[in-house]
């Protein structure tokens, strides 16, 4: 299966990370060319020299910060400094705009948020599982597939934050709709679903499927495009099998969203095919007995079962 024409091209990332924030005023740089948090305040907020020298003064009298001194002064909101922490440590942050349009997208929204950070914990955990963890000995390849036994679980939510917090790691991560059944992650990244998975998998072939997530370096997403009236007997075709291999050679990370399995075979066609699942329960919903149930049936399609993550949003 021939993809070069439709999959997104390879990018590479080449963004350096400070060892340490600078909390300094604008005149001093570091000499590695890095900018001060001042610098990048004042370039955010059109600051004027007497602006900056006032916020300077103030923040010596008072020893803070130089974000601290500029937000007491009224010169910056909290959310300003938020926005230049995230620039200068490269670190991608969702604008105004991505807020109200992507609530669901705390790990781009709040990315200093206790649920940022708690999607950065299951990462970590993943990456040691998996092997991907830096001076770790990486494995094979595989996909992750998102599944859980009933909708409204938040398997859409979770793939997508897991994907962002991936993408900050500066690895190329793809996120990919296969819930042809209820999908929604075109509507959570802002994405045209007019062509997408089911597209490719009927052998319809258009301008390129895979899109980059605007303002976020690294992050892909493949729709789920239009919904067919038969996604089951798309899933099992071969070339779903060989769309998830060629795609887990051009990227670091594949995330793939799921239908909840109350809705049939089709999670366990895809968790087989990406080879790895995570399972995902809902506080106060899901029933031990059916994730038990669940985590058979993964373990009979031979698939590795990573670990069971409770959604209690």
């Amino acid at each position: 299966m021939n993809l070069q024409d439709i999959l997104a091209p390879r990018r590479k990332s080449a963004r350096p990370m400070p060892s340490d924030a600078e909390d300094g005023t604008p005149s001093h740089t570091p000499a590695d060319g890095t900018r001060t948090l001042g610098e990048i305040l004042a370039e955010l907020r059109q600051l004027s020299p007497e602006q900056i020298e006032q916020v300077g003064s103030h923040q010596r009298q008072n020893g803070l910060r130089f974000g601290e001194a500029a937000i007491e002064l009224g010169l910056v909101s909290h959310d300003d400094v938020l926005r230049a922490l995230s620039l200068q440590f490269n670190y991608a942050y969702g604008s105004a705009e991505s807020q109200r349009l992507s609530p669901e997208l705390v790990a781009l929204n709040q990315p200093f948020g206790h649920q940022a950070e708690a999607f950065r914990m299951i990462r970590s955990q993943l990456q040691l599982r998996l092997g991907n963890a830096e001076g770790a000995v990486r494995t094979r390849r595989r996909a992750l597939a998102v599944v859980s036994p009933n909708s409204d679980d938040g398997k859409t939510y979770f793939c997508a934050n897991l994907a962002v917090a991936l993408s900050q790691l500066g690895q190329r991560t793809l996120v990919v709709d296969a819930d042809l059944r209820g999908p929604r992650l075109h509507e959570v990244f802002g994405v045209p679903n007019d062509l997408g998975l089911s597209g490719l998998l009927s052998g319809r072939h258009g301008d390129t499927v895979i899109k980059p997530v605007p303002g976020v370096p690294d992050l892909f997403v493949c729709p789920a495009g239009t919904r067919p009236p038969n996604p089951l007997e798309l899933l099992e075709r071969p070339a779903f099998g060989l769309l998830m291999h060629e795609l887990q050679q051009r990227f670091d990370h594949v995330i793939v969203d799921t239908p909840a399995a109350e809705y049939g075979a089709d999670a366990l066609v895809i968790s087989a095919r990406c080879g790895q699942a995570l399972v995902l329960a809902r506080k106060h919903a899901s029933q031990v007995a059916t994730l038990q149930e669940l985590s058979a049936s993964l373990s009979a399609a031979n698939t590795t079962l990573t670990g069971v993550v409770m959604n209690d949003r």
